[in-house]
């Protein structure tokens, strides 16, 4: 199985045993290194520690990414994994092994994790590469399968690549996936905001400590800095801030009556840090998980933090 004609593939790799999936994947790879590909392989541990065995001979012609560790957050696997492992390697094709969808991944993780599958066909339109996306047939739900049929333009099950007659419109596709967030508990403490950032760090500090290690603590004041931030510039205000525990998790939230209709923000790194659309990138980088629910009405932002 290869996937070497130029322009944009994304194909999804269906796959119902080790066996296969080791053959299917070791084929693309070696095929791109034949072409003189630069190659990545970003997949979670079992699968990477298997991959890693059986491409032994490749030496460092091969890159590889604990995506359960690259890719914890869904939103950072385009602007830190995908993209930037293009960018490292301008003018040439680069052909990558990307699986963001596991059985370990949470039901609060998935929807983040088919809209950025969707949302890669959006950030590569037009380059000169190729990602395939491997989906364990016998581990993963249904859905999961139907959901990759509509986010990838191909398929690969059993050696033969087909079309996929459920791929739809990727913008459209990510938007299936822009799902209102359960409410907070109701004695979840909260602040109303603005016009400046500062109420917003003391109070995510103050509700966090004890919950997460100092640099952890740190890191989601700073992660609900920039959110705030982009309300007290892009909204007429207030916003609101939330802070609550879940089993393993730190939660905190903010509110406001903007509308978030970039479905690449966040995704996408501007060419300079004073653009706009940055802080959302550093969000997802500092972050464990990021859902978005974006309305005209109102957009609410998520910030998870693991204990």
């Amino acid at each position: 199985m290869t996937v070497q004609a130029r322009g944009f593939h994304h194909p999804a790799l269906l796959y119902h045993e080790s066996t296969d999936y080791v053959a299917a994947v070791t084929a693309f790879v070696r095929s791109a290194v034949e072409n003189h590909d630069p190659v990545l392989v970003a997949v979670p541990p079992a699968n990477l520690d298997l991959l890693r065995g059986a491409l032994t001979d490749l030496g460092d012609r091969v890159g590889y990414a604990d995506m359960a560790v690259a890719g914890r957050n869904p939103g950072r696997i385009l602007p830190g994994v995908l993209l930037r492992f293009a960018a490292d390697h301008p003018g040439q094709r680069v052909s990558i092994v990307g699986e963001p969808i596991w059985r370990d991944r949470t039901e609060l993780e998935y929807p983040a994790c088919a809209t950025h599958e969707a949302l890669i066909n959006a950030a590569f339109a037009g380059r000169d590469a190729a990602v395939l996306c491997p989906y364990d047939v016998t581990r993963l739900e249904p859905a999961v399968i139907t959901d990759a049929l509509s986010t990838h333009p191909t398929v690969i099950e059993k050696g033969t690549l087909r079309d996929s007659h459920h791929y739809a419109d990727p913008v459209v596709t990510a938007a299936a996936f822009n799902r209102p967030l359960p409410p907070p508990p109701a004695d979840a403490p909260s602040l109303v905001y603005g016009p400046t950032i500062a109420a917003v760090r003391s109070f995510v500090r103050r509700e966090t400590a004890g919950h997460l290690s100092e640099d952890r603590v740190e890191e989601l004041v700073l992660a609900a800095s920039e959110v705030a931030a982009n309300t007290i510039d892009h909204t007429a205000g207030p916003g609101r801030v939330t802070v609550w525990t879940e089993p393993g998790i730190v939660v905190c939230q903010l509110e406001d009556t903007g509308h978030l209709s970039d479905p690449l923000a966040g995704r996408l790194v501007p060419p300079h840090t004073g653009h706009r659309g940055y802080g959302l990138v550093l969000t997802n980088e500092l972050c464990d998980l990021v859902r978005i629910h974006s309305t005209p009405s109102g957009t609410t932002i998520r910030l998870h933090k693991l204990r």
